[in-house]
């Protein structure tokens, strides 16, 4: 029996959106995995990003908790899990703010009256990630791989969001392991000495200040390029468009000659699971995995 969970997708992975290729390989290792996710209906946008803009705390809270209360409304049960870093982190936030600050859950349920809804506090909001590594298990994701990435060396880009401040149960948040862990159970060979491996990006800094953001990124191809790795992988939207996204315009600027792939950590377990290319969603890179393509392809 599949195991089933509350799905909260997040915008970015909309189609033509910025990480389709995510949500497209994530359900091919669910499928493999016998992982259902079911969607949450007239989800809302999590305010990630620009809710800190100037909406103010109450407003940005409540796009969360409205999420939380259809989820409670219509999975009963069922965890609520995100495979966007920022949502889970945003979503989270929401959930322990208002659990912990009874005044606060008062008045964001005063607005979801308005929509018929409550917030209750029952869900347990979940990253992708912690739902493999706790339910389903490491050993469990090597008894599906068909085809091992060998030979392929992965520096694991954790990023921010997944790590600070909850982080991933168990974890370090200086040297968390679980993508290591991920890349070596698919067969590659993780970068274990990837000296940016929860270095930010510059997240949506990348759209007011690039020259910034840029700078941070150089600084991730760099290291995990020293460190010989062949590609990145990340459980982070924002963390693969910026690292991938914008390697020309930081070779323009610096001189440098970067063209690593940059993939989510379902792309490469789906490839491994004996995927074809466009199940695991390598059409949606900018920069061509090519010995994903390779195993793929076999």
């Amino acid at each position: 029996m599949a195991k089933q969970y509350s799905f909260y997708p997040g915008c970015s992975s909309q189609k033509k959106a910025s990480s389709y290729n995510q949500l497209r390989s994530t359900q091919t290792i669910c499928q493999e995995l016998g992982i259902q996710l079911n969607e949450i209906s007239d989800w809302n946008c999590c305010s990630a990003s620009i809710g800190y803009c100037g909406g103010g705390e109450l407003p940005r809270l409540v796009l969360s908790a409205r999420n939380l209360a259809l989820s409670e409304k219509e999975h009963p049960g069922q965890d609520l899990v995100a495979t966007c870093a920022a949502c889970w982190l945003a979503t989270r936030e929401a959930q322990e703010r208002l659990e912990h600050d009874p005044q606060l859950k008062t008045e964001a349920n005063e607005a979801l009256k308005e929509a018929g809804l409550t917030f209750k506090g029952e869900k347990k909001v979940r990253h992708l990630v912690e739902v493999l590594i706790e339910d389903v298990g490491y050993d469990e994701i090597r008894k599906h791989v068909k085809k091992p990435l060998k030979g392929i060396k992965i520096a694991g880009y954790v990023g921010c969001q997944t790590n600070r401040p909850f982080g991933i149960v168990g974890e370090s948040f200086e040297n968390p392991v679980y993508l290591d862990k991920m890349i070596d159970a698919v067969g590659a060979e993780p970068i274990t000495n990837y000296q940016k491996k929860v270095a930010c990006c510059g997240g949506a800094l990348m759209f007011s200040e690039p020259e910034k953001s840029q700078a941070l990124v150089k600084d991730i191809l760099e290291a995990a390029h020293d460190a010989g790795a062949d590609m990145l992988v990340t459980p982070c939207p924002v963390c693969q468009m910026n690292t991938e996204v914008y390697q020309s315009f930081i070779n323009k600027k610096y001189g440098t000659n970067f063209n690593m792939p940059s993939v989510y950590y379902s792309t490469i377990m789906s490839v491994a699971f004996g995927k074809t290319a466009k199940e695991a969603a390598l059409d949606g890179q900018m920069i061509r995995a090519k010995q994903l393509e390779e195993v793929a392809a076999r």
